[in-house]
């Protein structure tokens, strides 16, 4: 299992190779704010771990298991912004919220939140239920 770092890395190069069509370690690096050669090491480990296959000076490209994981933490990482947004956070607080909270939860809760916003799409009322009930609550403590 990738270390929450490690999962940052595979994220990052996903998005990368699902919008560009390439990851560079510039770009890579720059994405998560930090050092090329900090990139280039995660990279080797990314390599010796199977998730992808580097080749100095040439690229990388995602193995099989690297490509599976890098959707599945894109995925989870879009479910969670959406759980957020449903709940009512604010629009401003969601990137840093989901980022504070994505690696400490386990797929398991994951799975709930899914089911949970399942639910609220298959029944409409009890969102605006939800949401009346946030409402009058935040409301009272003005």
């Amino acid at each position: 299992m990738p270390t929450p770092s490690m999962e940052d890395y595979l994220e990052r190069i996903y998005k990368l190779i699902d919008e560009k069509g390439y990851a560079r370690v510039s770009d890579i690096a720059e994405g998560l704010e930090v050092h090329p050669s900090s990139v280039t090491k995660m990279i080797q480990k990314l390599d010796k771990d199977n998730y992808l296959i580097y080749e100095k000076y040439r690229g990388l490209i995602l193995t099989n298991k690297g490509k599976k994981m890098g959707k599945r933490l894109v995925d989870r990482h879009q479910l969670l912004e959406e759980f957020l947004t449903t709940i009512g956070v604010q629009h401003e607080n969601i990137y840093t919220d989901v980022e504070g909270i994505e690696h400490h939860l386990s797929w398991d809760s994951i799975t709930c939140i899914e089911t949970l916003l399942e639910f609220f799409k298959r029944d409409p009322e009890r969102l605006r239920q939800y949401q009346s009930l946030q409402s009058e609550l935040t409301e009272s403590d003005t």
